[in-house]
């Protein structure tokens, strides 16, 4: 005679083991987007700068010491770090939550009983579809922090000298958040919502798939991917943020002149024009930042992902 209440008790279980791990997934992506920030800050802002004002610096160099010598570290290069680590822990949080469950969802359709087994392209498409739900909590923040990295070029692309509003160098995160929202509302923080999805989607299969499969590359015959140690991570890591920038780096150099211009165009308008307009390599403009900066800066953050994970499920055991 079958245990009803046995089988009704591991269901439970079950479903309480899977909650847990997505709260360790949640948690590890929450502190490894927060390293991320403070490692990567200042190129990320040499990047937008670049990006949304090209004819205002020679290069990444001259961008880098005028931003510096202009407004010094906080006010210049870390210019919007706040709203920065807001986004960085809201979207990795989601995003390796969101890893997590969308691994067990391809595992399903694909008849793989465990995730460890997924191949790279199955993890590369597991990837992709948790980018979509980490993209809503993405937009916003992350248009806050393009704007402040880039107030001062914005007032004098405006002719502004002692101007308010959006010329004013000294903006707070709280004040230019406030002014968003009284002026545009909360469509105002989803500007560039399109660009952004075709960014992150196709990004983040690159990005997972480039980690995973250097993982698989890397790992010793009959050793766990989760045991390579901390130096091939970080290389690993590394190799996932590199594949995902060089993969969409056109798509976020749409996405910042839309959001900082606060233009109500498609991506493919805004595209065409600076292809038109600039060239091709315009869409281009910052990627050896972007690039120099991945490199430490997803080698922190899948460091920081993998051993607060293993730590975590440690004290669980």
């Amino acid at each position: 005679m079958l245990d009803h209440n046995k089988g009704s008790e591991n269901v439970t279980f079950l479903s309480r083991d899977k909650l847990t791990q997505g709260i360790v997934d949640f948690t590890a992506g929450s502190l490894g987007g927060a390293a991320q920030v403070y490692v990567s800050q200042p190129l990320d802002t040499v990047k937008v700068k670049q990006q949304t004002f090209p004819q205002l610096y020679k290069n990444m160099f001259d961008c880098f010491i005028k931003t510096y010598r202009t407004d010094g570290i906080y006010r210049g290069l870390y210019a919007g770090s706040i709203p920065a680590v807001i986004a960085n822990v809201a979207e990795n949080s989601v995003l390796f939550a969101a890893y997590g469950g969308c691994q067990k969802a391809v595992a399903y359709v694909t008849e793989v009983e465990d995730t460890k087994n997924l191949s790279i392209l199955g993890n590369a498409f597991a990837g992709f579809l948790a980018a979509f739900f980490s993209t809503f909590t993405l937009c916003p923040t992350e248009l806050v922090k393009c704007k402040l990295q880039a107030l001062r070029e914005m007032k004098q692309q405006a002719g502004k000298i002692n101007g308010t509003g959006t010329g004013e160098v000294n903006m707070t995160p709280w004040k230019l958040t406030k002014q968003i929202m009284e002026t545009e509302g909360i469509p105002g923080f989803f500007r560039g919502l399109t660009s952004t999805f075709m960014r992150e989607m196709p990004g983040y299969f690159f990005f997972f798939g480039g980690y995973e499969g250097t993982r698989e590359l890397m790992r010793k015959p009959g050793q766990s991917k989760d045991d390579i140690g901390a130096l091939k991570t970080m290389f690993a890591g590394a190799v996932g943020g590199v594949t995902l920038w060089t993969s969409i780096f056109p798509a976020d150099v749409i996405k910042s002149r839309i959001q900082i211009n606060n233009l109500k165009r498609s991506m493919t308008s805004v595209g065409l024009e600076i292809f038109r307009n600039e060239g091709i390599l315009a869409l281009y403009n910052g990627l050896l930042p972007s690039v120099l900066r991945t490199i430490p800066a997803t080698a922190t953050l899948f460091l920081v992902y993998e051993y607060t994970k293993k730590a975590i499920n440690g004290l669980l055991l």
